[in-house]
């Protein structure tokens, strides 16, 4: 007997075998759909509960994983439509320079790297427009967070899984002329978001040594509060983003006038922590609560974007996303 004829008998333990192999590409799809990674976690639970709900009607007309993808989509979708579920922006008052542009609140999380390791081989189709390392990018999922939720689902199980336009149609239940349609217009929106790609193609490569080198030099000028290193190394076009905060600052003295703004610049040194976020690195990052005291408290993490060999983007995210990371509360000593 097979594992689907056991599963769909009420074997629990075949069922798993069935699924466990696309949890993890099922939480990085919701993520991608959902910009967070508890809704993501939400997300495969709920989907994973249709599926064995309705697991004597699946027919075999698709495979699993293509099935698990369509209830995953459309959980994502139904998600994103409930305002109820999705978070209340509590903007942070706080003093801050007139920025470069406002924007819109962005619900967005960064995704631990660890989550990335290990992940089942599964190459995007041959429609996929992006590779699976700019897929992850931060730059590119703040971007689709900014597209209406069909629009979205359309670039991901397009432009991302490779799926072809007739099966994104069965999958969304829509027609493919509605399928290009809202592909062509989410292709176009993207194109003028997403701060911080630019000169992504002549960036270093993901944990090489010039990329470890250039991270080294950026911690340790922050961690000195040496403005003039620390904007040394970023593009003279860089962005400096807070989600979900609407300040958004461009430039390098835009980026210098925010930092030597803050109370704690120059005063209480951060201390840093080496971790890696959306194939990017990143660090957590503790300050004093006064600059006698040996304990740094979390305040945040911030992901770093790289091209033309600098830094591009720095978005920081506040301490709330530091367990994801298996980063500590505090540093002691």
């Amino acid at each position: 007997m097979t594992a689907l004829a056991r599963a769909q008998a009420g074997d629990d333990e075949a069922f798993r075998e069935l699924t466990e192999p696309h949890r993890r590409e099922l939480q990085l799809h919701c993520y991608r759909m959902l910009g967070s990674l508890q809704d993501a976690e939400d997300m495969v639970q709920e989907t994973l509960l249709a599926a064995w709900r309705g697991l004597s009607q699946f027919e075999e007309r698709a495979s699993v994983r293509t099935w698990l993808y369509r209830i995953a989509t459309n959980r994502c979708l139904n998600a994103l439509r409930d305002t109820a579920r999705r978070p209340q922006f509590a903007v942070a008052s706080f003093d801050a320079p007139e920025p470069t542009r406002w924007a819109e609140p962005l619900w967005l999380q960064p995704y631990p790297d660890a989550l990335l390791d290990g992940l089942p081989d599964a190459a995007p189709g041959p429609e996929a427009r992006y590779e699976s390392r700019e897929a992850i990018a931060l730059a590119f999922v703040a971007g689709l967070q900014r597209l209406p939720p069909r629009q979205r689902a359309v670039m991901v199980l397009r432009d991302v899984l490779g799926y072809p336009a007739a099966e994104a149609a069965n999958l969304l239940g829509v027609s493919e002329i509605s399928v290009n349609s809202a592909l062509q217009r989410a292709r176009s929106t993207l194109a003028t978001l997403a701060p911080g790609r630019t000169g992504r193609d002549t960036a270093s490569a993901p944990r090489s040594p010039r990329e470890r080198e250039l991270t080294s030099q950026f911690a340790d000028a922050f961690q000195a509060a040496d403005i003039e290193r620390l904007v040394a190394l970023l593009t003279d076009d860089a962005w400096l983003t807070m989600p979900p905060e609407p300040l958004e600052y461009q430039g390098r003295v835009a980026i210098t006038e925010f930092y030597l703004t803050r109370a704690w610049w120059g005063t209480r040194f951060p201390r840093l922590l080496p971790t890696r976020a959306n194939g990017q690195p990143a660090f957590g990052y503790y300050l004093p609560d006064d600059p006698d005291t040996p304990v740094a408290r979390a305040h945040g993490l911030f992901v770093l974007t790289m091209a033309d060999d600098k830094v591009s983007a720095i978005t920081r995210f506040g301490e709330g996303c530091l367990p994801s990371f298996g980063l500590p509360g505090a540093l002691n000593g």
